[in-house]
């Protein structure tokens, strides 16, 4: 059973690979908070069409009030706040620095899930988690110019308020991602998946909706439907990432460690870099090819 918690967490990294790809795309069409608004919106469509179909229930409504509590503050932290910190500090340090601490997610989750869970991960699972760690903080390292990072040690000192409110964001998301698993595991128990990110997918659009009154009142949102190609982009990356990213992840919960769920999803980083060269054309740095195959080796050993 373990071992098909595992196989659904690596799949859920090749959906999350995916939906990065469209919502990028899209997020320079229609805008961060449109797309976000839109990606949970479509995907309730897709959740509430799955559910119906296999559960005969569109709704869940058969939840417990344990659940829906527990699921609804893993939407809104892992959807809305998350989301919104790391956003932040994609514009003031830059996505590549800001997916380095997100690296730190998977260890933050195993130790969340020994404290508050009970779960004693094995050895075996310990090492994979660092040796995935490790690789993927060197393929988000690769992504940097060597001068750059050299200089920005020489100048740490002399950090700006503007960078350091971009650190503490990062890593808040990385917390925030974290906590969201955490409450995601809890809250789910042996509900069904889908009906389970469905859940979280109704609070994130509650969430959505007030944060886009109060960041532009909604303009942007009302905006994004005048961009079709934009909007397609938006319904792709709902369906692999919100849509089957997150119901393959919450599948993944059920059955294996929450920290290994983390480490495996963490892989998104590293699997990326391929699509980037084959369809993207862009120049990857040889550090990077060897911090992915280190992340995958360190995935292998789950498997082992």
């Amino acid at each position: 059973m373990q071992r098909i918690g595992e196989i659904a967490a690596f799949g859920t990294a090749i959906c999350w690979t995916l939906s990065a790809i469209f919502f990028e795309r899209a997020t320079k069409r229609v805008g961060v908070i449109a797309v976000n608004f839109y990606k949970v919106l479509f995907a309730f469509f897709f959740l509430g069409l799955s559910a119906t179909l296999l559960r005969g229930m569109p709704l869940p409504l058969d939840a417990s009030p344990s659940a829906w509590l527990f699921l609804s503050l893993s939407g809104i932290i892992g959807f809305v706040i998350t989301d919104i910190f790391l956003f932040t500090a994609y514009k003031t340090i830059g996505s590549r620095m800001a997916m380095l601490f997100l690296a730190a997610s998977p260890p933050i989750t195993g130790l969340l899930g020994y404290l508050f869970l009970g779960e004693a991960m094995g050895t075996k699972s310990i090492l994979g988690m660092t040796i995935v760690a490790i690789g993927i903080m060197m393929a988000v390292l690769g992504r940097r110019d060597v001068k750059s990072v050299a200089k920005e040690v020489n100048k740490a000192a002399l950090i700006s308020k503007e960078d350091k409110r971009g650190y503490l964001f990062a890593a808040l998301s990385a917390v925030g991602q974290s906590i969201g698993m955490i409450f995601t595991k809890h809250g789910l128990g042996d509900y069904d998946p889908i009906s389970g990110t469905q859940i979280r997918v109704i609070s994130a659009i509650v969430g959505f909706t007030i944060v886009s009154f109060f960041w532009d009142r909604g303009r942007s949102i009302k905006a994004a439907p005048k961009d079709p190609i934009g909007m397609k982009l938006t319904v792709a990356g709902a369906i692999a990432g919100p849509f089957l990213g997150v119901a393959l992840s919450l599948f993944a919960m059920q059955r294996t460690f929450a920290g290994i769920v983390s480490t495996l999803i963490g892989l998104t980083p590293a699997l990326i870099i391929p699509p980037s060269i084959i369809f993207f054309k862009q120049k990857v740095r040889a550090l990077e090819i060897i911090g992915a195959l280190i992340a995958v080796a360190g995935s292998a050993v789950f498997f082992l």
